[in-house]
């Protein structure tokens, strides 16, 4: 399933140019030195990679911890079917639930700090920039950290975050350089492909956890396999 979030990276960075979008373009770089400039996208970049990794790793171990009571499987059929919801339901109805609102209360501090290290320009400033960029809210994100639950473990969680953030970076790097360089039709067409990606990974989340036996697509779980090797002793 980890190569599910290289998808989710890849297409969910067209999504979040909007939000991130302006952040990479306003990214105190040098424009003068080319060396310098790689050095200190990178740095950005690492940042966002670093959080991303934390994120993994906190909801890889709250996975864990649904796999060892043997949940795992429910968790991620769950998780698929709140994936297929949340690019079937209307904005209005996900709304109405009010559960990203105590989120951009929380996170109001963020932007206060990244506008102030976004006037900065010492090498390190880079690496702070990215990392509370990797706070900032977003669906895709969001549907990345669902993923590293349904993981159920904690390095597998946080290779899937890290793998995602990589997925982003080459549109990231080539807005930093270009700009705007996506026409409006070029961007309309990708952002209409990204809600039959995400239902397609949580179709495979769903048979993951239905545990047909498919191999590598829904293969049946240890605790199934230990349930029915006492039945034949």
């Amino acid at each position: 399933m980890l190569f599910s979030a290289i998808i989710f990276g890849l297409l969910g960075s067209f999504h979040c140019i909007g939000m991130c979008g302006p952040i990479a373009f306003m990214l105190p770089v040098d424009r003068t030195n080319n060396t310098k400039r790689i050095l200190q996208i990178s740095v950005y970049h690492f940042g966002r990679l670093f959080t991303y990794g934390i994120l993994g790793l906190l909801f890889g171990f709250l996975g864990k911890g649904f796999y060892l009571f043997g949940f795992q499987q429910y968790v991620s059929i769950v998780i698929g079917v709140l994936m297929i919801l949340m690019v079937v339901l209307p904005k209005k109805t996900i709304n109405t639930f009010s559960i990203t609102k105590p989120i951009y209360k929380l996170l109001s501090g963020v932007k206060n700090r990244l506008g102030k290290e976004l006037k900065k320009k010492k090498t390190d400033t880079f690496f702070t920039i990215g990392f509370l960029n990797g706070f900032l809210p977003c669906g895709l994100v969001y549907m990345a950290i669902f993923a590293s639950i349904a993981t159920g473990n904690v390095v597998e969680g946080s290779l899937y975050m890290v793998l995602f953030g990589l997925g982003t970076i080459p549109l990231m790097t080539a807005f930093v350089y270009l700009g705007n360089f996506t026409t409006g039709l070029v961007r309309k067409r990708i952002q209409q492909f990204i809600p039959v990606a995400v239902v397609v990974i949580a179709v495979l989340f769903i048979l993951r956890g239905m545990g047909l036996g498919i191999p590598y697509v829904s293969p049946i779980h240890v605790h199934e396999m230990v349930a029915g090797s006492q039945m034949c002793h």
